[in-house]
């Protein structure tokens, strides 16, 4: 759902204009390392995420700094094993304490992931039966409202209704006939595209969120979520250049604001420097920048998720614990300095997002 805004218009300001995921200018002095500083956050960043973690887990906040720090090397440490080992393993994501897990399907497999330093853990269902058992539900009649993704804490297809959905029966069927390769869900409510991230771009009556601030051939654009490009053709910042929703959430704003810093704005005068694009992870902590719901931390809950807005069905989506709202739409989702994704939608206490690296893919930008 777009928000209306009557007139509002970006101002450049000399400490405030368009950033990567939102619209500020300067960039943070580089600070100092301390005993409780963790590598790629900016101070506010680390306080958001590091109070969220210790609410959400009921740890001290010390013991939120120590498991953000291990996250980091953890996901690289479960990108490198899955990507060594290929189909031998099914998936990974991290634990409670921010360490990899790695799901396997023999014990030689295992003892071969134990010898890296990571947990190993000998599942059920392949990749590719999880793969079938997606693409069963996902080629029935698309119903609204619903969504279908994979959790590998389960090993399992997870497919969840909103309130919402209607004429589920085939799809819920389908469902029990797939057996413990699917779980069904239900959540209060709908799933609807939002308009989010960074400080508010206007056009045509409608509000969305900067996203991140790319460059091509010496041009800058911005990455933005594609229905807020589909549909808006020119806005305070520049023209939209493309556009691909559904199917995709992903569009491109050519920005002629004459700034494009890569950088998140925090909504207190200061931003977060994103110097990298890379995948989530689940179980991984993320924040997220929007011009309604500011800045907001939570975790990675399922990958590869399809979302069936009313407006079409979205494929390969990030799903988040991070709070969206109307009006954010099109701001990004990050992990300290590494940018994930651009915000697409919401559901009950979920947020959708864009996967980063697809969209620049698709557009052949580089990031700011």
């Amino acid at each position: 759902m777009r928000k209306t805004s009557p007139g509002h218009h970006l101002i450049a300001r000399s400490a405030t204009t368009l950033v990567a995921a939102a619209a500020a200018i300067g960039f943070l002095a580089p600070t100092t390392a301390t005993a409780t500083t963790i590598d790629g956050y900016s101070p506010t960043v680390q306080q958001d995420a590091v109070a969220s973690l210790a609410a959400d887990a009921q740890i001290s906040e010390a013991a939120a700094v120590d498991l953000l720090r291990t996250q980091t090397a953890s996901v690289e440490t479960l990108q490198k094993i899955t990507g060594s080992l290929g189909a031998r393993t099914v998936d990974g994501y991290l634990d409670a304490a921010a360490k990899p897990v790695v799901n396997v399907l023999d014990q030689a497999t295992a003892d071969q992931v134990t010898a890296t330093g990571a947990q190993a853990r000998v599942v059920k269902h392949s990749s590719a039966a999880l793969a079938n058992a997606q693409g069963s539900l996902q080629s029935l009649p698309t119903v609204a409202h619903t969504s279908i993704g994979l959790d590998p804490k389960s090993n399992q297809v997870v497919l969840t209704v909103a309130d919402a959905a209607k004429g589920t029966d085939a799809l819920l069927k389908a469902a029990e006939a797939l057996g413990d390769r699917v779980r069904v869900e239900r959540a209060a409510g709908g799933m609807h595209t939002t308009i989010y991230n960074g400080e508010a771009i206007t056009g045509g009556g409608t509000r969305c969120s900067v996203g991140f601030n790319t460059n091509r051939g010496g041009q800058n654009y911005i990455l933005d979520a594609g229905h807020c490009t589909r549909a808006v053709s020119q806005w305070n910042v520049g023209p939209s250049q493309g556009a691909s929703f559904p199917t995709n959430d992903y569009g491109l704003i050519r920005n002629t604001s004459g700034s494009g810093p890569g950088a998140v704005t925090l909504w207190n005068g200061s931003t977060q420097r994103i110097s990298s694009a890379g995948s989530a992870t689940v179980g991984q902590r993320i924040s997220k920048s929007g011009s309604t719901t500011r800045l907001t931390s939570g975790s990675v809950q399922r990958l590869n998720v399809t979302v069936n807005y009313a407006e079409g069905s979205v494929y390969q989506m990030i799903q988040t614990s991070a709070l969206v709202n109307p009006g954010d739409s099109g701001g990004c989702l990050f992990a300290g300095s590494v940018g994930l994704g651009i915000t697409s939608g919401k559901g009950s206490g979920t947020s959708y997002f864009q996967p980063l690296g697809e969209a620049m893919s698709a557009y052949g930008v580089s990031l700011n």
